[in-house]
Protein backbone atom coordinates (compact mmCIF):
# COMPACT_ATOMS: atom_id res chain seq x y z
CA UNK A 1 0.00 0.00 0.00
CA UNK A 2 1.46 3.30 -0.96
CA UNK A 3 0.13 6.73 0.20
CA UNK A 4 0.60 10.07 -1.06
CA UNK A 5 0.39 12.74 1.71
CA UNK A 6 0.02 16.23 -0.40
CA UNK A 7 0.60 19.48 2.10
CA UNK A 8 1.84 22.74 1.41
CA UNK A 9 4.85 22.49 3.64
CA UNK A 10 6.83 19.64 5.69
CA UNK A 11 9.33 18.70 8.13
CA UNK A 12 10.47 18.43 11.25
CA UNK A 13 11.23 22.45 11.73
CA UNK A 14 7.64 23.14 10.49
CA UNK A 15 6.11 23.24 14.31
CA UNK A 16 2.41 22.96 15.08
CA UNK A 17 -0.50 23.18 12.73
CA UNK A 18 -1.96 20.64 9.83
CA UNK A 19 1.25 20.13 8.09
CA UNK A 20 3.09 18.75 11.66
CA UNK A 21 -0.01 16.44 11.51
CA UNK A 22 0.55 15.42 8.34
CA UNK A 23 4.14 14.44 8.78
CA UNK A 24 2.92 13.20 12.37
CA UNK A 25 0.51 10.48 10.50
CA UNK A 26 2.79 9.23 7.36
CA UNK A 27 6.09 8.93 10.14
CA UNK A 28 3.49 6.26 12.71
CA UNK A 29 1.67 4.97 9.73
CA UNK A 30 5.05 3.81 8.11
CA UNK A 31 6.49 2.76 11.27
CA UNK A 32 3.40 0.76 12.28
CA UNK A 33 2.16 -0.86 9.29
CA UNK A 34 5.25 -0.97 6.74
CA UNK A 35 3.82 0.72 4.20
CA UNK A 36 5.12 3.34 1.91
CA UNK A 37 4.26 6.83 2.31
CA UNK A 38 4.67 9.63 -0.10
CA UNK A 39 5.41 13.37 0.72
CA UNK A 40 4.53 16.09 -2.26
CA UNK A 41 5.36 19.54 -1.20
CA UNK A 42 6.78 23.21 -1.81
CA UNK A 43 10.38 23.82 -0.90
CA UNK A 44 8.83 26.42 1.64
CA UNK A 45 9.54 26.84 5.40
CA UNK A 46 7.37 29.78 6.17
CA UNK A 47 3.79 29.81 5.44
CA UNK A 48 3.80 33.59 5.39
CA UNK A 49 5.96 33.94 2.61
CA UNK A 50 6.43 30.63 0.73
CA UNK A 51 9.98 31.62 0.04
CA UNK A 52 11.68 28.50 -1.21
CA UNK A 53 13.80 28.08 1.46
CA UNK A 54 14.16 24.22 0.99
CA UNK A 55 16.20 22.58 -1.15
CA UNK A 56 13.98 20.79 -4.14
CA UNK A 57 14.07 17.28 -5.07
CA UNK A 58 13.81 14.07 -3.59
CA UNK A 59 14.84 13.06 0.03
CA UNK A 60 14.12 10.62 2.89
CA UNK A 61 12.89 12.16 6.28
CA UNK A 62 12.74 9.41 8.70
CA UNK A 63 11.32 6.30 6.84
CA UNK A 64 9.00 8.98 4.57
CA UNK A 65 9.84 9.37 1.09
CA UNK A 66 9.80 13.27 0.32
CA UNK A 67 9.65 15.49 -2.94
CA UNK A 68 9.83 18.97 -2.77
CA UNK A 69 9.01 21.61 -5.55
CA UNK A 70 9.48 25.31 -5.85
CA UNK A 71 6.65 27.36 -5.42
CA UNK A 72 6.51 29.84 -8.63
CA UNK A 73 6.23 33.09 -6.76
CA UNK A 74 6.29 34.19 -3.00
CA UNK A 75 3.07 35.03 -1.51
CA UNK A 76 1.35 38.43 -2.81
CA UNK A 77 0.73 40.59 -0.48
CA UNK A 78 -1.53 42.30 -2.81
CA UNK A 79 -3.85 39.65 -1.64
CA UNK A 80 -4.10 41.30 2.02
CA UNK A 81 -6.74 43.80 1.24
CA UNK A 82 -8.59 41.22 -0.84
CA UNK A 83 -8.37 38.50 2.48
CA UNK A 84 -9.93 41.80 4.80
CA UNK A 85 -12.80 42.49 2.25
CA UNK A 86 -13.55 38.81 2.29
CA UNK A 87 -13.01 38.01 5.71
CA UNK A 88 -15.74 40.95 6.43
CA UNK A 89 -18.01 39.86 5.00
CA UNK A 90 -18.04 35.93 3.43
CA UNK A 91 -21.53 35.53 2.65
CA UNK A 92 -21.37 37.87 -0.18
CA UNK A 93 -17.78 36.38 -1.75
CA UNK A 94 -18.44 34.83 -4.86
CA UNK A 95 -16.94 31.88 -6.37
CA UNK A 96 -13.95 33.95 -8.37
CA UNK A 97 -13.45 36.18 -5.94
CA UNK A 98 -12.56 33.51 -3.26
CA UNK A 99 -10.71 31.49 -6.15
CA UNK A 100 -8.41 34.53 -6.70
CA UNK A 101 -8.37 34.62 -2.92
CA UNK A 102 -6.60 30.76 -3.50
CA UNK A 103 -4.12 32.05 -6.02
CA UNK A 104 -3.10 34.82 -4.09
CA UNK A 105 -2.83 33.20 -0.28
CA UNK A 106 -0.91 30.28 -2.03
CA UNK A 107 1.28 28.75 -2.14
CA UNK A 108 1.25 27.71 -6.23
CA UNK A 109 3.36 25.76 -7.38
CA UNK A 110 2.97 24.43 -10.90
CA UNK A 111 5.27 21.30 -10.96
CA UNK A 112 3.66 20.39 -7.55
CA UNK A 113 0.26 20.45 -8.92
CA UNK A 114 1.60 18.66 -11.99
CA UNK A 115 3.43 15.93 -9.70
CA UNK A 116 0.06 14.96 -8.17
CA UNK A 117 -2.30 14.62 -11.27
CA UNK A 118 0.24 12.67 -12.09
CA UNK A 119 -0.80 10.22 -9.69
CA UNK A 120 1.48 7.12 -8.34
CA UNK A 121 -0.15 6.02 -5.27
CA UNK A 122 -2.79 3.79 -4.01
CA UNK A 123 -4.72 7.26 -1.68
CA UNK A 124 -4.10 10.94 -2.02
CA UNK A 125 -4.34 12.60 1.10
CA UNK A 126 -4.80 16.04 1.36
CA UNK A 127 -4.02 17.90 4.79
CA UNK A 128 -5.56 20.62 5.11
CA UNK A 129 -8.49 22.13 3.08
CA UNK A 130 -7.34 25.32 2.89
CA UNK A 131 -4.39 25.79 0.54
CA UNK A 132 -3.71 25.83 -3.21
CA UNK A 133 -2.23 22.48 -4.07
CA UNK A 134 -5.23 21.15 -1.90
CA UNK A 135 -7.80 23.53 -4.67
CA UNK A 136 -5.94 22.50 -7.35
CA UNK A 137 -5.93 18.95 -7.66
CA UNK A 138 -8.33 17.16 -5.41
CA UNK A 139 -11.17 17.52 -8.48
CA UNK A 140 -8.55 16.07 -10.85
CA UNK A 141 -6.07 13.33 -9.05
CA UNK A 142 -6.48 10.05 -10.55
CA UNK A 143 -6.35 8.01 -7.00
CA UNK A 144 -8.78 8.37 -4.15
CA UNK A 145 -8.61 11.72 -2.64
CA UNK A 146 -8.96 11.64 1.03
CA UNK A 147 -8.92 15.06 2.69
CA UNK A 148 -8.03 16.08 6.08
CA UNK A 149 -10.09 19.54 6.41
CA UNK A 150 -7.95 20.93 9.81
CA UNK A 151 -11.34 23.22 9.49
CA UNK A 152 -13.03 25.21 12.49
CA UNK A 153 -15.95 27.92 12.10
CA UNK A 154 -13.61 30.69 9.94
CA UNK A 155 -14.74 32.75 7.47
CA UNK A 156 -12.39 30.66 4.87
CA UNK A 157 -14.75 28.00 5.26
CA UNK A 158 -17.82 29.26 3.77
CA UNK A 159 -15.81 30.66 0.77
CA UNK A 160 -17.82 29.51 -2.63
CA UNK A 161 -14.13 28.39 -4.12
CA UNK A 162 -14.22 25.25 -1.21
CA UNK A 163 -17.68 23.88 -2.22
CA UNK A 164 -16.04 21.90 -5.15
CA UNK A 165 -12.94 20.94 -2.83
CA UNK A 166 -15.08 18.89 -0.01
CA UNK A 167 -17.47 17.89 -3.24
CA UNK A 168 -14.83 16.17 -4.59
CA UNK A 169 -12.81 14.06 -1.34
CA UNK A 170 -13.74 10.26 -1.90
CA UNK A 171 -13.56 10.28 2.38
CA UNK A 172 -13.34 12.73 5.32
CA UNK A 173 -10.86 12.71 8.40
CA UNK A 174 -11.58 14.55 10.89
CA UNK A 175 -10.12 15.74 13.96
CA UNK A 176 -12.74 16.05 16.76
CA UNK A 177 -16.35 16.11 16.86
CA UNK A 178 -16.62 19.89 16.88
CA UNK A 179 -14.97 19.53 13.58
CA UNK A 180 -17.49 17.46 11.57
CA UNK A 181 -19.90 19.46 13.38
CA UNK A 182 -19.18 22.41 11.76
CA UNK A 183 -17.78 21.42 8.21
CA UNK A 184 -21.12 19.03 7.79
CA UNK A 185 -22.98 22.11 8.77
CA UNK A 186 -21.43 24.39 6.00
CA UNK A 187 -20.72 22.25 3.55
CA UNK A 188 -23.35 19.07 2.04
CA UNK A 189 -20.53 16.30 3.11
CA UNK A 190 -22.34 13.88 5.66
CA UNK A 191 -22.71 10.75 3.25
CA UNK A 192 -19.17 11.58 2.81
CA UNK A 193 -17.33 8.43 3.66
CA UNK A 194 -15.73 9.86 7.51
CA UNK A 195 -13.06 8.98 10.18
CA UNK A 196 -12.94 10.74 13.37
CA UNK A 197 -9.54 10.35 14.08
CA UNK A 198 -7.58 13.32 15.95
CA UNK A 199 -3.81 13.25 16.18
CA UNK A 200 -1.78 11.14 19.00
CA UNK A 201 0.88 11.94 21.21
CA UNK A 202 3.93 10.64 22.31
CA UNK A 203 5.24 10.08 25.66
CA UNK A 204 7.61 12.64 27.18
CA UNK A 205 11.49 12.21 27.29
CA UNK A 206 13.40 11.87 30.26
CA UNK A 207 13.30 15.24 32.49
CA UNK A 208 16.52 16.84 32.06
CA UNK A 209 16.11 19.73 34.29
CA UNK A 210 13.91 21.95 36.20
CA UNK A 211 11.37 24.01 33.78
CA UNK A 212 11.92 27.09 36.13
CA UNK A 213 15.41 26.87 34.78
CA UNK A 214 14.66 26.64 31.27
CA UNK A 215 12.51 29.77 31.24
CA UNK A 216 14.76 31.66 33.24
CA UNK A 217 12.02 31.89 36.14
CA UNK A 218 14.24 29.87 38.65
CA UNK A 219 11.80 28.78 41.36
CA UNK A 220 8.88 31.33 40.51
CA UNK A 221 5.42 29.54 39.73
CA UNK A 222 4.59 30.02 36.09
CA UNK A 223 1.88 29.11 33.33
CA UNK A 224 2.89 27.93 30.42
CA UNK A 225 1.62 28.82 26.60
CA UNK A 226 2.69 26.33 23.97
CA UNK A 227 2.35 26.75 20.68
CA UNK A 228 2.91 29.71 17.51
CA UNK A 229 2.86 33.17 19.62
CA UNK A 230 0.66 34.99 17.08
CA UNK A 231 -2.57 36.81 17.42
CA UNK A 232 -4.71 34.13 14.91
CA UNK A 233 -3.33 31.69 18.24
CA UNK A 234 -4.94 33.96 20.93
CA UNK A 235 -1.08 34.81 22.18
CA UNK A 236 -2.43 38.69 22.76
CA UNK A 237 -5.44 37.89 24.37
CA UNK A 238 -3.53 35.82 26.81
CA UNK A 239 -0.87 38.36 27.90
CA UNK A 240 -3.57 41.14 28.18
CA UNK A 241 -5.75 39.16 30.47
CA UNK A 242 -2.93 37.83 32.37
CA UNK A 243 -1.72 41.39 32.55
CA UNK A 244 -4.98 42.24 34.11
CA UNK A 245 -4.69 39.44 36.37
CA UNK A 246 -1.52 40.47 37.92
CA UNK A 247 -2.25 44.04 38.14
CA UNK A 248 -5.24 42.93 40.20
CA UNK A 249 -3.32 40.28 41.77
CA UNK A 250 0.41 40.67 41.81
CA UNK A 251 2.67 38.25 42.95
CA UNK A 252 5.45 35.80 42.20
CA UNK A 253 2.80 33.84 39.18
CA UNK A 254 4.49 34.62 35.41
CA UNK A 255 3.71 33.18 32.53
CA UNK A 256 5.49 31.79 29.15
CA UNK A 257 4.83 31.23 25.87
CA UNK A 258 6.65 28.50 24.11
CA UNK A 259 6.75 28.57 20.37
CA UNK A 260 7.51 30.23 17.08
CA UNK A 261 7.02 34.03 17.58
CA UNK A 262 4.92 35.76 14.70
CA UNK A 263 4.12 38.29 17.16
CA UNK A 264 6.08 40.88 18.92
CA UNK A 265 3.91 41.21 22.79
CA UNK A 266 3.96 44.01 25.10
CA UNK A 267 6.99 44.00 27.36
CA UNK A 268 5.61 42.77 30.98
CA UNK A 269 7.94 42.02 33.52
CA UNK A 270 6.01 38.32 34.27
CA UNK A 271 5.61 37.29 30.60
CA UNK A 272 8.33 35.42 28.89
CA UNK A 273 8.43 34.80 25.31
CA UNK A 274 11.04 31.89 25.36
CA UNK A 275 10.73 31.25 21.57
CA UNK A 276 11.10 27.96 20.10
CA UNK A 277 12.68 25.20 22.49
CA UNK A 278 14.00 21.61 21.59
CA UNK A 279 12.10 18.66 22.44
CA UNK A 280 13.59 17.90 25.85
CA UNK A 281 13.62 21.36 27.25
CA UNK A 282 9.70 22.32 26.42
CA UNK A 283 8.77 18.79 27.92
CA UNK A 284 10.56 20.22 30.85
CA UNK A 285 8.80 23.58 30.54
CA UNK A 286 5.57 21.71 30.15
CA UNK A 287 5.51 19.33 32.89
CA UNK A 288 6.64 21.87 36.00
CA UNK A 289 3.64 24.31 34.89
CA UNK A 290 1.53 25.02 37.17
CA UNK A 291 -1.46 24.81 34.20
CA UNK A 292 -0.78 25.05 30.36
CA UNK A 293 -3.05 27.43 28.94
CA UNK A 294 -4.38 27.20 25.49
CA UNK A 295 -6.15 30.34 24.08
CA UNK A 296 -6.97 29.98 20.32
CA UNK A 297 -10.08 30.11 19.62
CA UNK A 298 -9.06 28.74 16.18
CA UNK A 299 -8.25 25.30 16.23
CA UNK A 300 -9.25 21.79 15.17
CA UNK A 301 -7.35 19.64 17.54
CA UNK A 302 -4.68 21.28 19.60
CA UNK A 303 -2.16 18.58 20.02
CA UNK A 304 -0.42 20.91 22.95
CA UNK A 305 -3.94 19.97 25.06
CA UNK A 306 -3.30 16.55 25.57
CA UNK A 307 0.57 16.79 25.56
CA UNK A 308 0.11 18.72 28.55
CA UNK A 309 -1.54 16.08 30.08
CA UNK A 310 0.41 13.80 29.22
CA UNK A 311 2.81 15.63 30.84
CA UNK A 312 0.91 15.70 33.73
CA UNK A 313 -0.41 19.38 33.69
CA UNK A 314 -4.19 20.73 33.66
CA UNK A 315 -5.32 22.85 30.69
CA UNK A 316 -7.35 26.04 30.48
CA UNK A 317 -8.46 26.89 27.52
CA UNK A 318 -10.79 29.57 25.39
CA UNK A 319 -14.52 28.80 25.78
CA UNK A 320 -14.88 29.79 21.97
CA UNK A 321 -13.03 27.40 20.72
CA UNK A 322 -15.22 24.06 20.22
CA UNK A 323 -12.22 21.38 19.77
CA UNK A 324 -10.39 22.01 22.93
CA UNK A 325 -13.62 22.64 25.05
CA UNK A 326 -14.90 19.64 23.74
CA UNK A 327 -11.39 17.62 24.76
CA UNK A 328 -11.73 19.17 28.42
CA UNK A 329 -15.65 18.27 28.61
CA UNK A 330 -15.39 14.63 27.44
CA UNK A 331 -12.17 13.76 29.61
CA UNK A 332 -13.09 16.45 32.53
CA UNK A 333 -8.96 17.69 32.53
CA UNK A 334 -9.55 21.29 32.04
CA UNK A 335 -11.46 24.60 32.14
CA UNK A 336 -12.47 26.93 30.22
CA UNK A 337 -12.97 30.58 30.19
CA UNK A 338 -15.39 33.13 27.69
CA UNK A 339 -14.15 36.12 29.63
CA UNK A 340 -11.67 38.04 31.77
CA UNK A 341 -13.72 37.06 34.91
CA UNK A 342 -14.14 33.09 34.25
CA UNK A 343 -10.24 33.64 33.32
CA UNK A 344 -9.56 34.79 36.41
CA UNK A 345 -11.99 32.48 38.45
CA UNK A 346 -10.26 29.97 36.60
CA UNK A 347 -6.63 30.58 37.55
CA UNK A 348 -7.52 30.82 40.93
CA UNK A 349 -9.32 27.43 41.30
CA UNK A 350 -5.95 26.25 39.95
CA UNK A 351 -3.36 27.94 41.82
CA UNK A 352 -5.25 27.52 45.35
CA UNK A 353 -6.08 23.65 44.91
CA UNK A 354 -2.87 21.16 44.28
CA UNK A 355 -5.68 18.25 44.87
CA UNK A 356 -7.92 19.78 41.82
CA UNK A 357 -4.71 20.27 39.38
CA UNK A 358 -3.59 16.53 40.01
CA UNK A 359 -7.26 15.44 39.46
CA UNK A 360 -7.45 17.44 36.00
CA UNK A 361 -4.42 16.58 34.97
CA UNK A 362 -5.24 12.76 35.73
CA UNK A 363 -8.28 12.76 34.22
CA UNK A 364 -7.19 14.11 30.90
CA UNK A 365 -4.01 11.77 30.66
CA UNK A 366 -6.44 8.82 31.22
CA UNK A 367 -8.26 10.19 28.32
CA UNK A 368 -5.80 10.74 25.98
CA UNK A 369 -3.83 7.73 26.37
CA UNK A 370 -7.46 6.05 25.86
CA UNK A 371 -7.85 7.74 22.58
CA UNK A 372 -5.01 9.53 21.07
CA UNK A 373 -2.61 6.60 21.92
CA UNK A 374 -0.65 6.22 18.22
CA UNK A 375 -0.88 2.38 17.94
CA UNK A 376 -4.52 2.63 18.34
CA UNK A 377 -4.69 5.51 16.14
CA UNK A 378 -2.96 4.12 13.60
CA UNK A 379 -4.70 0.71 13.03
CA UNK A 380 -8.04 2.67 12.85
CA UNK A 381 -6.34 5.23 10.19
CA UNK A 382 -4.98 2.04 8.09
CA UNK A 383 -8.36 0.48 8.18
CA UNK A 384 -10.12 3.45 6.69
CA UNK A 385 -7.21 3.72 3.97
CA UNK A 386 -7.37 0.42 2.54
CA UNK A 387 -11.56 0.69 2.59
CA UNK A 388 -11.03 3.84 0.80
CA UNK A 389 -8.78 2.87 -1.78
CA UNK A 390 -10.59 -0.43 -2.37
CA UNK A 391 -14.14 1.77 -2.72
CA UNK A 392 -11.47 3.38 -5.72
CA UNK A 393 -12.51 7.10 -6.94
CA UNK A 394 -15.83 8.19 -7.01
CA UNK A 395 -17.34 10.72 -9.88
CA UNK A 396 -16.51 14.09 -8.96
CA UNK A 397 -19.18 16.54 -9.63
CA UNK A 398 -19.45 18.52 -12.17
Amino acid sequence: MKVRFVTPRYGPEVIGGAESGARQLAEHLVAETGWEAEVLTTCARDHLTWANELPAGRSEIGQVTVERFPTDRPRDLGGLALDGELRADPAAATFETTRRWVDLNGPVSTPLVEAVLAGGADVTVYYPYLYHPTVATIGAVPTPAILHPAAHDEPALYFPVFAPTFAAADALVLHTRAERRVVQRVHPVAATRQLLLGLGTEEPPPRRRRGGDVLGLGERPYLVSVGRVDAHKGSRLLASLFAEYKRRRPGPLALAFVGPVALELPPHPDIVVAGVLDEGDKWDAVRDALASVTASALEAFSLVVPEAWAGGVPVLVNAQCGATREHCERSGGGLAFGSYGEFAAGLDRLLDDPALRRALAGRGHAYGARHFAWPVLIARYAAFLEAVAAAGRRAVPA
